[in-house]
């Protein structure tokens, strides 16, 4: 069995395709597949999800959303404007180990960025991660500013002892600017690796079957796919076209 968190530099990025494209091609290898999201914020009860959006790409239906809070807030704070408690990370640990005991893969999928607060003690997802001896992937956006946030994120999982997996781009335009295509370089040198996966912009929309070619065409071998980060970076690399 194999847990991995998929968090993000922070809201927006794309983590939701990423974990549905890391479990459409777990499944299609015939491997168990759980997904879970500790806490779903910014949706009331009945409206259709992070979870829903997965299993509409990757076709995987062993899902767990612990925790729905109606305010587009972190965890905690819609919590407090709910009145309602936190989500509770420790039970969240104990939850994910349950289901790791008899799936090959438990994917979870955090909310927001790494450091965003699940409680008012600050409990975090790096927190969750740590519990687990879990490692990451971080997605992150192509354009300007991408290399900062990043830079944050790592420093952060690096400061608490946390494994990267992989730096995914979530979002990748069909027409990359000069800034998208000049952070390929920056970006694999804050990881200290070759990238783990660039997913075209759209990917969202794509049908399952669809999604399926995208996902292997667009994550690396240790994500499940076959993306090339070299071939990538060089088609791009703005000191290579021009």
């Amino acid at each position: 069995m194999s847990i991995l968190v998929v968090t993000g530099t922070g809201t927006g990025v794309g983590k939701t395709v990423v974990a549905a494209a890391i479990a459409a091609l777990a499944a299609a290898r015939g491997a168990s597949v759980a997904v879970v999201k500790p806490a779903q914020t910014g949706l009331s009860p009945g409206e259709p999800g992070d979870l829903d959006d997965v299993r509409r790409l990757a076709a995987v239906t062993d899902l767990h959303e612990l925790d729905r809070l109606a305010a587009p807030l972190a965890p905690a704070a819609a919590a407090r404007l709910a009145g309602r408690p936190a989500p509770d990370l420790r039970d969240a640990v104990s939850r994910i180990g349950r289901l790791a005991q008899d799936r090959r893969l438990v994917l979870v999928e955090g909310a927001g960025g790494l450091l965003v607060r699940y409680d008012d003690d600050g409990t975090t997802l790096a927190d969750l991660a740590h519990s687990l001896g879990a490692p990451l992937v971080v997605v992150a956006p192509a354009g300007l500013g991408t290399l900062n946030h990043t830079a944050l994120t790592l420093e952060a999982m690096a400061h608490r002892g946390l494994q990267l997996a992989g730096v995914v781009i979530g979002c990748w335009p069909a027409e990359p600017d000069l800034a998208c295509r000049a952070n390929l370089r920056d970006l694999e040198t804050l990881a200290a690796r070759p990238l783990a996966g660039a997913l075209p912009e759209g990917a969202g929309t794509l049908t399952a079957a669809e999604f399926l070619l995208t996902a292997r065409a667009g994550l690396g071998p240790e994500l499940g796919g076959v993306f090339d980060a070299a071939d990538f970076r060089r088609r791009n690399d703005p000191a290579v076209r021009e």
